[in-house]
Formats: C-alpha cells, sequence, structure tokens
C-alpha cells in the first residue's frame, strides 16, 4: 500500500547566523526534515542544500561543518565521557578544547563515568558538548531538552545559544516548549500536514497575527472564515469560532464586517503558544 508523504512541498531557507525554532505537532515532518538535512534518509523528491552542498552526495563536507543534537540520541553506552570527547575531537579538526572544557565545568560533567551511569540530563550535556565544541557553522536541535525538567532544559537551550551565538552559528531547532521558541528563536517555520504553514520572524509574528472570536449566534460557517485572505485556520470552540488571521487586529475587524457583515467581532494580538494550539486544531 501507498503510504502518506511525510513532507509534502516544503520550501525554506535559512541565513547565516540566524536561530530558527521549527514547529509542528506530532507527524508534522519536522525529525524527518531535520534527518533528511543531516544526510541520515533521502528525500523521494526535491532537494536539499547545506552549505550549498548535498548532505547525501557529501555527507562528511557537511557533517564536519554541522552539530547534531537529538532527543532519541544514543551515546556509546559503554564508554566512558572523556572517550567519547576524545572520540569526538578526532573526528573534528577544528576542535576547541578551551570551549570543551568550558562546558564540561559548567555542566559539571563527570569525565570518568560511563555513560550508561549518567542520567538523560547529563547524557544530553554530553552530546551538546560534542556537538559544539568544534564550533559548527550550523547547529541542528531536534527536540533537544524533550524529557528534561523545566530547570534543565532551559539551561541546556540557552548554553547552546549562548556558546555560539558569539561566532555567528546558525541555529535550527524543534520544540514542543513555546516558551523556548520565544525566548531563543529569531524566526519560526511552522508546519502542519508536511507543509510550511507559517514562516515568519518572530517579531512580526507578535505585531501581524491575530486572533478572531466568532460567537455562535453570528450563523458564520468556518467554511466562510477560511475563504477569506489572511485566514490562517479557523477551530470550533464551545464559546464559538477561532480564527487566526496574518493581519493585525483593526485590519481583521475591517476584513469581518466588509466581507462577512460581522460588525463587532472580536480580534486580538495572538501570543506563539495559542497561535499553535489554535493552527494545530484549526485546518481545513
Amino acid at each position: 500500500t501507498q503510504g502518506t508523504d511525510v513532507l509534502a512541498g516544503v520550501t525554506f531557507s535559512i541565513e547565516s547566523g540566524q536561530v530558527v525554532g521549527l514547529l509542528g505537532k506530532n507527524g508534522a515532518g519536522k525529525t524527518t526534515l531535520l534527518r533528511i538535512a543531516m544526510g541520515m534518509i533521502d528525500a523521494q523528491q526535491g532537494s536539499v542544500q547545506v552549505f550549498d552542498l548535498d548532505p547525501r552526495v557529501q555527507p562528511i563536507e557537511v557533517k564536519s561543518r554541522v552539530g547534531y543534537v537529538s532527543e532519541e540520541q544514543i551515546l556509546p553506552l559503554y564508554l566512558r565521557v572523556d572517550q567519547v570527547i576524545a572520540l569526538h575531537k578526532g573526528i573534528f579538526p577544528t576542535w576547541d578544547d578551551e570551549l570543551a572544557r568550558s562546558v564540561i565545568d559548567r555542566f559539571s560533567i563527570p569525565g570518568r563515568q560511563k555513560i550508561k551511569t549518567l542520567s538523560k540530563g547529563q547524557a544530553r550535556q554530553v552530546a551538546l558538548l560534542c556537538a559544539v565544541a568544534h564550533r559548527p557553522e550550523l547547529l541542528i536541535l531536534d527536540e533537544p531538552a524533550g524529557g528534561l525538567d523545566p530547570a534543565a532544559r532551559r539551561e541546556f537551550l540557552e548554553t547552546s545559544i549562548q556558546l555560539l551565538n558569539e561566532t555567528g552559528t546558525t541555529i535550527l531547532f524543534s520544540s514542543h516548549y513555546m516558551s523556548d521558541v520565544e525566548r531563543l528563536a529569531d524566526r519560526i517555520v511552522m508546519l502542519h500536514d508536511g507543509q510550511v504553514l507559517i514562516d515568519t520572524e518572530l517579531d512580526d509574528l507578535r505585531e501581524n497575527y491575530s486572533l478572531a472570536l466568532i460567537q455562535p449566534d453570528r450563523q458564520i460557517s468556518r467554511g466562510q472564515l477560511l475563504s477569506l485572505d489572511s485566514c490562517l485556520g479557523v477551530r470550533q470552540r464551545a464559546d464559538g469560532l477561532h480564527a487566526v488571521f496574518e493581519m493585525e487586529p483593526d485590519r481583521v475587524e475591517e476584513l469581518l464586517s466588509q466581507q462577512l457583515g460581522l460588525a463587532e467581532a472580536h480580534c486580538t494580538r495572538i501570543a506563539l503558544e495559542e497561535m499553535f494550539i489554535e493552527l494545530a486544531g484549526g485546518q481545513s
């Protein structure tokens, strides 16, 4: 039987030095996209270029310039931490001993312990060290702080950004935690059903996206709202229809009044987490 495409027509590029948050509910294609970018799997159609290179054709050239951490990443369990670090140091000619030492000191990483004896948070810290100590030009983080407690998660992600911001490293990270994305990202790319639904600077999102609440007694259908320009999604809730627009609230009110005769629609700016919830459940 033919399966469903995980990604279908996803197109976007990332400029050097950007910190981009990749959003989408489970199954939206985030991990698939990042694995294609790393050269771990092939895309059935289309192409991916990292530094103008094909990660499947030139994997060594690409991976030598990329750092990667994922929630599912497994380090060699029976090696000691210092052995894992030495292994990575031998792979990357740009390895920075001083940076590696600063991460070890910051996290108090126990160099003589075997990986299998570490907590989940400690193992993720070792993975981060190995990903950043060669000062990659691109750091890819796939739910890197998943499963960590809030304090450890914040420390992990803020350390990632802090360590690499000074050198202008580009960072692409996926996270279910909207507070992390708002704190760290310059730009968001939101996937839905394998396609890019939103691609915008975070500052623009705060200014130019709105939520309209249409009360049930207004006799307006979901389809009518979805047919309007700049309507990204509509969700049926107990208090009425919730519609997300790529437009300022005042302009949305004008649009609803002119197109649907709604003179008193309630429109407000929308926070990132609220937008994610509304859009994940409000697609046609």
